[in-house]
């Protein structure tokens, strides 16, 4: 006796790889705010503080590539991809600000993609949950 409960696996699947995708993009959100913290600390506490700051960078910039990959192998809103696919971008311009030397110091945006940046990820996370959990969101 088979009974059919009207989800099929695929359903399954895809509702476990969307969470995961959550969670990835909970993980890179937090590393951003780590990485605010750091520089807080370093420039208001102490130096060294700037070694944490380069090295979570360094870390979890992948994550928005794997993230990239990602929303495009399961169904997501058109605004979580254009979201997701801003984010190695903006790391993009957030090394070119500090790494190119140029007659104008391109380094006064750092501080201003990095606030873009943090805002489309948190809104990247708001969003993804919405879409996770459509009824816990419900007011």
């Amino acid at each position: 006796m088979t009974v059919n409960s009207g989800i099929d696996d695929t359903q399954i699947s895809g509702r476990w790889i969307q969470i995961s995708f959550l969670i990835a993009a909970v993980l890179f959100n937090l590393c951003l705010i780590i990485q605010i913290f750091s520089v807080g600390l370093a420039y208001f506490y102490n130096s060294d503080w700037w070694k944490l700051h380069i090295w979570l960078v360094r870390g979890y910039s992948g994550l928005s590539l794997i993230l990239l990959v990602w929303v495009f192998l399961i169904p997501f809103p058109r605004r979580v991809r254009n979201l997701t696919a801003s984010m190695p971008v903006l790391l993009g311009l957030q090394f070119l600000t500090i790494h190119l030397q140029t007659s104008f110091p391109l380094a006064v945006f750092h501080p201003l993609i990095g606030f873009s940046l943090f805002s489309i990820s948190t809104t990247l996370v708001h969003r993804t949950s919405h879409i996770v959990f459509p009824n816990y969101n419900q007011d």
